[in-house]
């Protein structure tokens, strides 16, 4: 999600990165406490003492934002969850989880974290700012002070706002996890207030657009579609999860799938193959010995008069090692390895023996299928 991140720091053995995109948000905070809370609230600096507090406000809350993310990932390791780092974006911060909490209790902790650690800093900095009012009055530090209290006390409460992927969706599905031991059924309910959340706000922002205010009603659509998307992919993470636990290819693959001969042409891979056996992709097999593939790819580059008289043995694909696995792969590694390599289709191979093809297709259809399953649950 952030391959263009730039680390800055590690902190407490977490790598603290930096999306592009915070650059455009920090800029846009920093010009609306310039030009208009600070002149608001402190009518009678210069323009240059509007935008140095400015950046320092901006910075607080971005740092406010990466505490609140700490608070998450420290619980979060604690329990056993990989946290591959923190990284500051768009939307505020994101602590990225190398995989899902293992309980329900341990989800309830790390998703009271963040908000928790949110209250704690608003209160710190509302004394902080009362104790500097009373010895200093009404001042730059104090409006800074009292302006951190505030943006930390609304990011408490809107992170609590019962919609996953946020925090207190988060609780949410812990509260119904524990409750019927459902993950995956959890997280489907919890979802969809996220997505009604997100079309909420999408709503919310078309409103503002009509009432002239731009700026606004854009903003609130971002975060909609943001939310909105972050819910799905949660979704499906936790389908993938569930449905693969634990899970070789070997469970998941195809076995004795249809082989073909090299001597045959073309137009028999068609006729006698494909269209018999509703196949695409199939193993070259020569006197029991895999020695490749053939698919429709392959097919296509060769012209539709040919057929007959080209042999599959003549133009069939030699074994990749990239669509070569094991039969004890687990399907999260498998999952990877469609990832880095763009590869679909796979030869499950031991000791030079076809045991069998697993297909991205394959695995999308028993998706397909759990989700379907979790939905009439659901109901």
């Amino acid at each position: 999600m952030f391959s263009s991140a730039i680390k800055l720091f590690n902190l407490a053995g977490f790598d603290i990165k930096l999306d592009p995109s915070w650059f455009l948000i920090a800029g846009l905070i920093s010009w609306g406490l310039a030009t208009q809370y600070f002149p608001v609230t402190l009518p009678h600096l210069n323009e240059a003492a509007y935008f140095i507090l400015a950046i320092i406000a901006m910075l607080g809350f971005f740092g406010s934002l990466l505490l609140h993310e700490m608070a998450h990932s420290v619980v979060a390791r604690n329990y056993g969850v990989q946290i591959t780092g923190i990284t500051l974006f768009l939307f505020g911060g994101v602590a990225e989880l190398e995989n899902e909490v293992p309980s329900a209790k341990a989800e309830f902790w790390v998703a009271i974290a963040g908000p928790l650690m949110s209250i704690a800093l608003g209160a710190g900095f509302w004394i902080a700012s009362v104790l500097m009012h009373n010895f200093l009055g009404v001042g730059p530090l104090v409006v800074v002070l009292a302006y951190l209290a505030t943006i930390n006390i609304v990011i408490a409460i809107f992170n609590m706002v019962p919609a996953f992927p946020l925090d207190g969706g988060r609780v949410l599905r812990a509260y119904l996890w524990s409750r019927n031991g459902d993950v995956l059924r959890a997280t489907r309910t919890t979802t969809r207030s996220g997505t009604v959340f997100g079309y909420g706000l999408t709503i919310l922002g078309v409103f503002a657009l009509f009432q002239g205010a731009p700026a606004a009603g854009v903003w609130y659509m971002l975060i909609g579609f943001f939310v909105i998307a972050a819910a799905r992919s949660a979704y499906q993470n936790q389908l993938m999860e569930t449905t693969f636990k634990g899970k070789t290819v070997a469970a998941v693959m195809s076995r004795d799938p249809v082989v073909v001969p090299p001597e045959i042409t073309l137009a028999e891979f068609v006729n006698q193959v494909m269209l018999k056996y509703h196949v695409s992709f199939a193993p070259v097999v020569s006197n029991g010995v895999l020695i490749g593939a053939i698919d429709k790819e392959v097919l296509a580059a060769v012209n539709r008069e040919n057929w007959a008289n080209t042999h599959v043995g003549d133009v069939f694909a030699g074994l990749d090692v990239a669509a070569i696995v094991a039969p004890d792969m687990t399907v999260a590694n498998l999952f990877k390895r469609i990832a880095e390599t763009g590869t679909r289709k796979f030869l499950v191979v031991r000791d030079h023996r076809l045991l069998g093809v697993v297909t991205l297709a394959d695995l999308l259809g028993q998706l397909y299928a759990a989700d379907h399953a979790n939905r009439r649950k659901v109901r």
